[in-house]
């Protein structure tokens, strides 16, 4: 009997999970550059260039595949703030999230958290980095890290934007930290591609980030038509299952600040 019940009870948490996994579904697109791919620019070192300036360091706010058109690092999450989605708590994991500097940059360029998660920040290198979080919910931070440290810090509360993190030290460092209330976010690969795993079956609004954007992305090219977006925002309506919204064109115009003809 105890046998028996016992291969009940495990099939019923089989099935519970089947039912779960079937309403979830996940979100894959593409960021690609229209026209000629341009190229990074290059960091002028002059701190610590004996051991900075070895290293082939370049603006990493617009990094674009020179064959591809692949745009790295964009990141696109659920939008939670005034107009976005209204989801259901998901519970904090309570993980640490590591921060690098190594050879006089960050890495990741882009990290994400959820509330509740522990930030460390590793320095990875020879000198003494001055990271400077600017946070807006969470308690600020600007930690000078001698090398081979570790500090970190635990974010409690969610964050309404991504967070510039720069180095008082080295200026020409620079990465993002963003802080969501949930775990919903995907980030681009050197391709362009990203995926957001296990999203509510329902219809979500999504917010865009990319960095060297002079502008909001409005108006975009998405697989081959114009669509009009709000304030980096989109809206998709999400499917058990893989849903594959294609590809987004971004061209110069998106990158060229307004004044500019």
């Amino acid at each position: 009997m105890r046998c028996l019940l016992w291969r009940f009870g495990m099939m019923l948490v089989a099935i519970v999970a089947w039912v779960g996994s079937s309403d979830a579904g996940d979100l894959t697109l593409r960021f690609l550059y229209e026209g000629e791919p341009p190229q990074p620019k290059l960091i002028e070192v002059k701190r610590d260039v004996a051991f900075c300036g070895q290293h082939d360091l370049v603006d990493e706010s617009l990094l674009v595949h020179p064959e591809t058109g692949g745009i790295k690092n964009v990141i696109v999450y659920v939008y939670t703030g005034r107009g976005g989605s209204d989801i259901d708590p998901v519970p904090p994991p309570g993980q640490t999230r590591t921060l690098n500097q190594k050879d006089c940059r960050y890495e990741p360029h882009i990290l994400v958290l959820q509330a509740g998660d522990t930030l460390q920040i590793t320095n990875s290198d020879p000198v003494g980095h001055n990271p400077n979080v600017s946070m807006l919910r969470n308690p600020p931070s600007g930690l000078l890290i001698p090398p081979s440290q570790s500090p970190r810090m635990k974010l409690d509360k969610a964050e309404p934007a991504p967070l510039p993190v720069v180095c008082n030290i080295h200026p020409w460092m620079k990465a993002y930290v963003v802080v969501l209330e949930h775990p919903y976010a995907g980030v681009s690969d050197e391709q362009g591609r990203l995926v957001i795993k296990n999203l509510p079956e329902e219809e979500l609004v999504f917010r865009v980030f990319v960095e060297a954007a002079k502008r909001s992305l409005d108006t975009v090219n998405v697989n081959g038509q114009p669509q009009q977006w709000t304030r980096n925002r989109f809206r998709y309506d999400i499917q058990p299952g893989n849903n594959d919204m294609g590809t987004v064109l971004l061209n110069a115009e998106h990158f060229r600040p307004r004044d500019e003809q």
